[in-house]
């Protein structure tokens, strides 16, 4: 998932309908389906676009612009809206760099009929969309989630830990490969990690006693060729990301260079933690922890009162990040308040409360983070590292 401010908001409470031609894009690989609504009217219309034909899509716009100007006699804008997806951030940049004001939305916000079984089409849905738009713009609260689309350095940015973060499944799948090639000939005790692994399958004999068969130890080198090429890009990535969170001189440090600060945080949890969510500007904590999916979901009707556990909503890696940032933030700060806060808590518990309250402490740590890298506030009794 991506950016997603839960508590975005118009800026406006003005109704704008006389002069807006409200537009939803219903996006996909073969054609875009363009649904509108213009001002003084009614009369929903639809158009299709081939997909990916941005010239075309912004013919249209400037058709549908100019007949409602005809129409009311007066200037008019077009506000467009879009569920985020496959195609990412780049059709909002071609409308945004054209003069029309476009939002981006988070489809599991918009409040849909709850039938057993509700009827959905392309066409349903852009009318949706419309009406969500409206009320968007006249103001109404929680209506839906918009995101808060990164700019392009932002976004390019943090390809870095999500590349290294495949390349690392990705050495996992080729070195459980080899083990398995080996385990089926009663091979055990080899590590494809090890200088020189190449070399000693020659000396490797099977559990029968033979030497590995040729066809399979083609294939086992083909597979350490792969690895080792893995381990290169990793390398060059992590020397990347190393550079990136170097503090500049004469300047405010980022965000990652200050995290890298304390002890217990390493440089990929910096690096994560700073082009997922740090980036970003939050107006208090509660957006904060919605936004990396921590914050809790009650569930009170009338005498019915329980909770429900973590949103799940937002930055799934800056949620699993902060949870395996807060299992090793009790190994290296062991003194802090908040690693003493969870240990008086769960004290000898083990099971699903100690997993309910590393949540609980992954989300203080996450706001304790956010306010050290921007105003510099240590958590408390957390130790730095020393210089």
């Amino acid at each position: 998932m991506e950016s997603i401010d839960c508590t975005y908001r118009s800026q406006t409470s003005i109704p704008t309908e006389a002069t807006t031609v409200f537009v939803s894009l219903e996006l996909s690989r073969a054609r875009w389906l363009v649904t509108s609504l213009s001002p003084n009217t009614s009369k929903i219309s639809r158009h299709f676009v081939p997909g990916g034909d941005a010239a075309e899509l912004l013919r249209l716009l400037s058709e549908l612009r100019a007949k409602a100007e005809r129409h009311v006699n007066a200037a008019v804008k077009i506000t467009c809206i879009q569920e985020i997806g496959f195609d990412g951030f780049w059709i909002h940049r071609v409308l945004a760099a054209n003069g029309i004001e476009s939002h981006v939305v988070e489809a599991a916000s918009i409040a849909v009929p709850r039938r057993h079984r509700r009827a959905k089409t392309d066409t349903i849905d852009g009318e949706l969309l419309l009406r969500t738009l409206k009320a968007f713009k006249r103001g109404e609260p929680r209506v839906c989630a918009m995101v808060v689309v990164p700019t392009p350095e932002e976004e390019d940015r943090r390809r870095l830990s999500r590349e290294r973060k495949t390349m690392v499944k990705e050495r996992i799948e080729h070195i459980n490969r080899i083990k398995g090639l080996m385990a089926c000939q009663g091979i055990v005790g080899f590590e494809p990690r090890r200088a020189k692994a190449r070399e000693r399958l020659d000396e490797l004999r099977t559990g029968d006693g033979r030497p590995i068969p040729g066809r399979m130890k083609a294939e086992i080198r083909r597979e350490l060729e792969r690895l080792e090429l893995l381990r290169k890009q990793i390398a060059e990535i992590e020397a990347e990301r190393d550079a990136l969170l170097t503090p500049v001189e004469a300047a405010k440090p980022s965000p990652g260079a200050q995290l890298l600060k304390l002890r217990g945080i390493g440089p990929e949890f910096a690096s994560v933690l700073w082009q997922e969510g740090l980036y970003r500007r939050f107006a208090n904590r509660r957006q904060l922890a919605a936004y990396a999916g921590l914050a809790p979901s009650p569930w009170r009707s009338g005498d019915l009162s329980k909770e429900q556990g973590i949103s799940k909503s937002g930055n799934a890696r800056l949620r699993t990040t902060m949870i395996e940032a807060a299992w090793l933030w009790l190994r290296h700060q062991p003194k802090s308040a908040l690693s003493l806060w969870f240990k008086n808590r769960v004290k000898a518990d083990r099971g699903r409360h100690r997993r309910v309250a590393i949540v609980a402490l992954a989300r203080k740590l996450l706001i304790a983070f956010w306010r050290f890298a921007t105003d510099g506030e240590i958590p408390e009794g957390a130790e730095l590292k020393i210089a």
